[in-house]
Order: C-alpha cells, then structure tokens, then sequence
C-alpha cells in the first residue's frame, strides 16, 4: 500500500473470521461489539495509529472487505 494509507472495513460485508486480527503485525484491529445487519460481530481499526497500512489484512480477508483509503480521506470522512 502507498505511504499514507490506511485500512478501510465494510462492516457489512465482514463475517468476522478475525483472519485479519490474527494477522496483523501492529495490532490495530479488534472485533466490534455491534452486530452487523447478518448478526456478524465484524472487524473495526482499534487503534488507527497503529495502521502502517501494509496491506496484509485485505490479503487474508476471504471476504474482500478490505480497502485502503488516503489517512486524510479517513480522517474527513469520521468527522461526519
């Protein structure tokens, strides 16, 4: 992934297998404590200061429901 990004969850489309968390070298993921509309507790960012933005997580995602987005895009869209 290119310097800047970071991971971007579909939280409906995750059926939280958790491959993601477990894969992770930094961390950054955790599983919501909010069911999505399948009843799936999806994966969410923890902590998106630990994202490096390596790009593993959407390699073990069976689900494509992974992207990455620029860190200034994520950070304008969580101010809505």
């Amino acid at each position: 992934m290119a310097k800047g990004e970071i991971a971007k969850f579909d939280f409906e489309r995750c059926k939280g297998c958790r491959l993601c968390i477990a894969h992770c070298p930094k961390g950054a993921l955790a599983v919501s404590e909010v069911p999505n509309a399948k009843g799936h507790f999806p994966v969410v960012m923890a902590d998106a200061s630990k994202c490096t933005g390596c790009g593993i997580c959407a390699l073990v995602c069976p689900d494509c429901g992974i992207t990455f987005v620029c860190v200034a895009a994520a950070e304008e869209e969580a101010k809505k």
